[in-house]
């Protein structure tokens, strides 16, 4: 079976990519040897949609498939595989909110989590 990608999943996928050699892999290293969390490149990868990736468009996420979460975290893993791994809990965590919560827990709670501004 061959997997062709549209333009689109290929942009995203060079979009993880370039966060993923530019923001974690020069910092992984003294990341875990530090026990060092690296709160603001977290909020970096929030600003390109990585903390919401199955959250709703209307309620802040990115709107995205599976297929695509995986060239994401196929790639922040290239980079870093910790914070690989807490983007893709994050990520999953929003989605159980916007997919079961009420709209008074997705208005309470999505904001600040696709965002990471807390």
């Amino acid at each position: 079976m061959s997997l062709m990608f549209d333009d689109e999943r290929i942009m995203i996928r060079d979009m993880a990519r370039k966060f993923a050699e530019a923001q974690l892999l020069p910092h992984s290293e003294a990341w875990d040897r530090d026990s060092h969390f690296p709160v603001g490149v977290i909020r970096s990868a929030a600003e390109l949609g990585f903390a919401g990736i199955y959250v709703k468009e209307e309620h802040g996420g990115s709107g995205l498939t599976r297929t695509d979460a995986a060239l994401i975290f196929e790639q922040l893993s290239y980079g870093d595989v910790s914070t690989a791994a807490f983007i893709s809990i994050h990520s999953m965590s929003s989605w159980m909110i916007d997919t079961f919560g009420s709209s008074e827990q997705r208005a309470a709670w999505l904001p600040h989590l696709t965002s990471r501004e807390q």
